[in-house]
């Protein structure tokens, strides 16, 4: 059985270890560590197995649009890793949808992945191009997506997001 909740600071080697286990190397889990501390709010879930060990793990980031989007609280999905001998059994999925409920709660209008084309969409999320979003990155269209937590929030909104400069090292 797993359980997913918020991380607390003892899961930290925990969350190191799953991404470094999920990527293959430690640039996200070096990412996780730096937007910790430098990116408020945020949202950081861990999926956590019966004997305490962390399967997987979520977290999500302001992102900013310029033009300015206004008022508008905007996060960035990702990283996103589950442990391999428990991917594709529905954690990952847990995650997802239990961050964009905590996303919610915070009053987020509405949440940009770059990720997977297949998966993402089975949430809501579809091209950001489609809402007027482009990636500061240079990535194909479908895989940078977007989804309204608020219904109409970025209407005749328009631009580019910009994810938290630690992403930049990655």
């Amino acid at each position: 059985m797993i359980v997913v909740r918020a991380e607390r600071a003892e899961d930290a080697e925990g969350v190191r270890r799953v991404n470094e286990l999920a990527f293959e190397g430690a640039a996200e889990a070096d990412l996780v560590d730096a937007l910790r501390v430098n990116a408020h709010p945020y949202v950081s879930l861990v999926a956590v197995e019966e004997g305490g060990e962390v399967a997987g793990h979520i977290f999500y980031s302001p992102v900013t649009v310029e033009p300015e989007a206004g008022e508008l609280l905007l996060m960035g999905l990702g990283p996103m890793a589950v442990l391999p001998r428990v991917q594709k059994s529905g954690v990952g999925s847990r995650l997802v949808k239990e961050g964009l409920d905590e996303c919610r709660r915070l009053g987020c209008a509405a949440v940009v992945v770059l990720g997977h084309p297949t998966y993402y969409p089975r949430f809501g999320f579809a091209p950001a191009s489609r809402l007027g979003l482009r990636c500061s990155y240079e990535v194909p269209d479908e895989v940078f997506m977007a989804m309204e937590l608020e219904p109409g929030a970025l209407d005749g909104r328009r631009g580019l997001v910009k994810y938290h400069p630690a992403f930049d090292a990655v």
